[in-house]
Parts: C-alpha cells; structure tokens; sequence
C-alpha cells in the first residue's frame, strides 16, 4: 500500500492544557495541511453559491422566458450535474484528483460567466449544460482527496467538517444573495465566478496531487500513473450500489424541504417569508450543534449512526403532515436536522472505507449520483405526491421512504462493517472490489 508524502501529514498534537484546548484538538488537531487549503476553498466556493436558488427567478425576469423554457434550462442543468459527478470520479482516478479540481473550478467560473450573459433560449440551454458538467465535477475528487490523506480514523471527522463547511458557507450566501440581487443578476454571476475561481487559485497554490500509485505497479504517487480497474468494477459492488440508491432514497426525502414544503405552507397560507425563516433553523441547528456533537458521533459504528440519522430525518418529514401553524414547522424542522447532522457525520466515511484506494474517485463518482439523482428527483415525485393526495398523502409517503431507507441501511451494515473493519496486522489493509 502506497504511503503518502509526509509532508501531507501533520505531526502529532500534545496535549491540550485545558478543557478548551482539548475541546478543538479533538475536532480539529491532527489533520493534514492539504486537507485545510481543501477546506477553506470548499469553504470559499460555497460562501458564493448565489446562482442557483435565484436562477427560476433570473431566467423568467431577466431573461423574460417561460416557465416552461425555464424549467428545462434547469432540468439541464441537473442532468449536466449527474454527468459531472460521473465524469469527475473517472477523472481523478485518471488524470489525478489536483487537475479534476483545476478544471473543474477554472471551468465553473468562465461558464458561470457564459451562462450570465447568454442570450436567447439555445444559448443558455448550451450554457447551461456546460455549467451543469463542470459545476459538480470537482466533489468526487475533493472527496477523494480527503480520503487519500486523512487517515481511515480520521476521516468522517474530516468530512464532518467538510459538512460545516458547506453549510456555514450556504447560510451566509444565502443571506448575502437577496441584498445584492437587487443590484443586478449579473453580480450573483460574477461572485459565484469568482468564488469558484479562488477555490481553483488555492488549490493550484497549496494543494498537492494526492492519487496514490495502482497496486501492482510499483509507480510513485502522482497523476501520471495509469490506473488500474474501471467503473465497471464499482458497478460489480453490490455493497455499493445498494447503499448508493439507499443515500439517493435518503436525499429525496430530505430534499422536500426545499421543494415541496414551501407548496404545502402555502396552501395552508404560510408566505415565502414565513418559510425563509423557518428552514433558517436547519443551518443554526447545523452550524451550532454539529460541532459538539461530530466526535462522539464518528467514534460509533458508522452503519448505524447513519441508518439512526435516516430513521430521524424520515420521522421528522413524515410528521410535517401534522404542522399548520410556523412554531409547528419550526419544531419539526429542528427535529429532524438533528438526523441531518447525524447521517452526515458519516455518510462519506462510508464511501472511503468501501472504495479501493485506486477506484476512490469513482466511488465518489456513484455516490455523487445519489446527491445529484435527489436533486432531480425530489421535486418531481414530490409535487406529483402532493398534487394527488396533498400534504396527507406526500408527507407520510416521503417519511415511509425515508424509514425504508433507513432499513436498507441497516440490511447493509453486516457487509460494510466486513469491508471496513481493520485489517489484521499481519496483512495488507486491502478492500475487495467486488460486493461481500
């Protein structure tokens, strides 16, 4: 097994004097330098995610297109999307995690800008795509990366934070977007290029290629060793692939919090304003508690922290059928952040221990298409739902998806805890491409 430079690690802490001190070494001691440049870009890049949650309004205004015509602008876009979660896992296992990053964030931001100053329909369908491909390539590799120098104990700390991150930065976004598109669309175009630019900037300055050599090979580590293995190896993984379409089940029910609740409110006549703040609480609960809590949470087994986390979240959408008044939607949504917070403590530590070091950016790849797949998904099935049988029907019927989910986890956990457990001393720590 290919041992990183140890100039990616950092040597060990001592021990912390006091309490405080010993509060952050435990969350945030020890970790590589690589994985905190990793870090602040992701940090950086989220921090001016502006584009997407206004661009319906920025296509029918701005752009005077229907509703249709916008909606098929953005249905390609997420088809884009899960092209470039694939694309992104074939290519860091390829030509190596740094150079999918660099595309991937160079690009973003000169399509971003195109997508900004397109004219007419074709254009921006073209856009569009374009930035659809390109916009979600670098998470299999960033993913990747992270797996590749932070130690398997380590790992679903790192992606806690990671998580943190995302949602620090996405609040802040978000409280930022609505001032300043009231200066013009273009300005939420031009922060989110730039951001995405930086992202690219801070990688090409401070992070190494971290894609180890191919087992067998003898080759340094480097984006110019030929990998070995393809996607149809990770296609073979039946632990995989199951627990892929158990996180895609997960995400489209997470994910009615930001399609169909805001419908449901409204018929019951609860504003825009009133959701706002209400779906507010999810990224206090995240920002806030997710710290205090990721140690302890990382320390159990990861199986059944995650399915505990699914079951929570299922619970939490399917009593949204009771709420009518905002504290009712407030306290429901509070109570299932907290299986938010608990199934992303590990769901990408997961991934990393499945995948062969080799094939880590395609494992990636697929669990991407879970993420993207909900995306695209949630809204569809979920407004189809409510369209049929209202929130009596959609709420109890996404909750009892959630729990199926949560069940399909707990079928997996026997086969993930033989693929992830620690290899004997005696022997190499080796994981099997093929399902258990």
């Amino acid at each position: 097994m290919t041992t990183l430079d140890e100039s990616l690690r950092e040597p060990p802490l001592s021990a912390p004097p006091n309490r405080l001190g010993s509060f952050f070494a435990t969350r945030l001691g020890g970790l590589p330098r690589a994985f905190w440049a990793l870090w602040t870009g992701t940090l950086i890049n989220r921090l001016g995610t502006m584009v997407e949650p206004f661009l319906g309004l920025y296509l029918t205004t701005a752009r005077g297109l229907s509703l249709a015509q916008a909606g098929a602008v953005m249905t390609v876009l997420g088809a884009g999307s899960l092209g470039g979660q694939f694309l992104g896992g074939l290519l860091a296992d390829r030509i190596g995690r740094r150079r999918t990053l660099l595309l991937s964030t160079f690009g973003t931001g000169a399509a971003m800008l195109a997508l900004g100053y397109a004219q007419g329909i074709l254009a921006l369908v073209a856009a569009a795509a374009l930035l659809g491909l390109l916009i979600d390539m670098f998470r299999p590799a960033s993913q990747a990366m992270v797996a590749d120098i932070v130690p398997a104990d380590d790992r679903a700390r790192a992606f806690g934070l990671n998580f943190w991150a995302v949602n620090l930065g996405w609040a802040i976004a978000m409280v930022s977007a609505g001032t300043l598109a009231r200066t013009g669309f273009h300005t939420l175009f031009w922060i989110n290029a730039a951001t995405a630019t930086a992202f690219g900037i801070l990688v090409w300055r401070a992070v190494p290629e971290t894609r180890p050599s191919v087992p067998g090979t003898g080759a340094d580590t480097g984006a110019d060793a030929a990998p070995r293995g393809g996607m149809l190896d990770v296609l073979r993984d039946r632990v995989m692939i199951g627990y892929t379409f158990t996180a895609m089940a997960y995400v489209f029910v997470l994910l009615q919090s930001m399609s169909t609740m805001p419908l449901a409110m409204r018929e019951q006549g609860l504003g825009a304003g009133t959701y706002g703040w209400v779906i507010a609480l999810n990224g206090l609960v995240i920002i806030t508690v997710q710290p205090l809590v990721s140690a302890w949470l990382t320390r159990r087994d990861h199986s059944l922290v995650l399915a505990a986390g699914m079951a929570i979240v299922a619970v939490g959408i399917g009593a949204t059928a009771l709420a009518s008044e905002p504290w009712q939607y407030a306290v429901i949504v509070v109570f299932w952040s907290f299986g938010e917070i608990i199934a992303a403590s590990v769901l990408q530590a997961i991934v990393a221990g499945l995948s062969p070091e080799h094939l880590r950016g395609r494992y990636s790849g697929l669990y991407g298409l879970s993420w993207s797949g909900g995306f695209m998904l949630a809204p569809l099935g979920g407004t189809q739902l409510l369209g049929l049988g209202g929130p009596a029907l959609m709420w109890p019927a996404c909750g009892a998806l959630g729990l199926v989910a949560a069940v399909g986890q707990l079928a997996l956990t026997p086969a993930i805890r033989r693929r992830t457990a620690p290899a004997p001393a005696s022997a190499p720590a080796t994981a099997p491409a093929a399902a258990s």
